[in-house]
């Protein structure tokens, strides 16, 4: 089993050479570059040219790449795309995503600019639109592998305040995670906005890893080692997953079906878990190195 790490997915703006520079040595799995939020227009195709020059220099290490496009109803998103196809990059991220259509017209455009197969979809979902139909979005192409929650967006558009239990979120973030595995993507949680809010953060973070989510998007350098501590497996974690599956290879040697570890059940679909925990925490490791 060999799984991607996306415990802190950072968004970086685009438009920033010291930011882009920065973010060779900050401990997060995923960079997002940002062409959208983060750029003004007047500095749209400044930036574009710069993340793509970034990312083709390299020196990222390990970090997966990722770049986030302008709207496809914006003037900026074909160029975005037609110059990110050839680029040394994991995958592009489309912001506010509300059909299948859309994640199929970029499928298409991809191609078309002659973009690597292996160049996955991220899609956004940050309008009640794109909750309403994120089914049909999670199984719209083999490309798309991944939906990230656009929390500030999706507050504003459903008229949510932003309360550090996030109630008025949890509907929309219950069906999205649904939506994901389903179709056997990962999901990210929503960003937090509040900076200098640790404990909130910790909160949220805590609340996102119970609801399903893989990782938190994150707005600042700050953030990454929490998120990293609560979406990661720790070491008694990966040591725990390794007494069960030997607890239950040693179970099924002598013809058993289930073994009690710690004086709980465990089945073959605890093992599977286990066997993704190790997974995972071998990932971090090797990354880390």
């Amino acid at each position: 089993m060999s799984l991607k790490p996306r415990r802190s997915v950072l968004y970086m703006p685009g438009s920033n050479a010291r930011a882009l520079e920065k973010a060779k040595t900050l401990n997060a799995d995923t960079l997002v570059l940002d062409l959208e939020d983060a750029v003004a227009p007047q500095q749209k195709q400044e930036a574009r040219k710069r993340v793509v020059d970034a990312v083709n220099l390299g020196g990222y290490g390990n970090r997966e790449m990722v770049i986030r496009v302008n709207g496809l109803d914006t003037i900026w998103c074909r160029d975005d795309l037609q110059a990110i196809a050839q680029a040394k990059i994991s995958a592009v991220c489309l912001p506010k995503i509300e059909s299948e259509e859309q994640v199929l017209s970029t499928v298409e455009l991809l191609d078309q600019f002659g973009a690597d197969p292996a160049m996955e979809i991220w899609a956004m979902i940050e309008t009640p639109k794109g909750v309403q139909n994120v089914n049909a979005i999670a199984a719209a192409h083999p490309r798309l592998t991944l939906l990230m929650m656009g929390t500030s967006d999706l507050a504003k558009e459903m008229r949510i305040p932003h309360s550090p239990d996030r109630v008025g979120f949890v509907t929309a973030l219950s069906l999205c995670v649904l939506a994901a595995r389903a179709e056997g993507l990962d999901i990210l949680d929503g960003v937090h906005l509040a900076l200098d809010d640790k404990e909130g953060l910790r909160a949220v973070c805590l609340q996102g890893k119970q609801l399903g989510f893989d990782g938190k998007t994150l707005i600042h350098p700050k953030q990454l080692d929490l998120a990293n501590e609560i979406f990661g497996p720790s070491v008694a974690d990966a040591d725990k997953a390794q007494v069960i599956i030997d607890a239950f290879t040693q179970a099924e040697s002598e013809g058993k079906g289930v073994v009690v570890v710690d004086g709980k059940l465990v089945e073959n679909l605890h093992v599977e878990e286990a066997r993704r925990v190790l997974a995972i925490f071998s990932a971090i490791s090797a990354q880390n190195r």
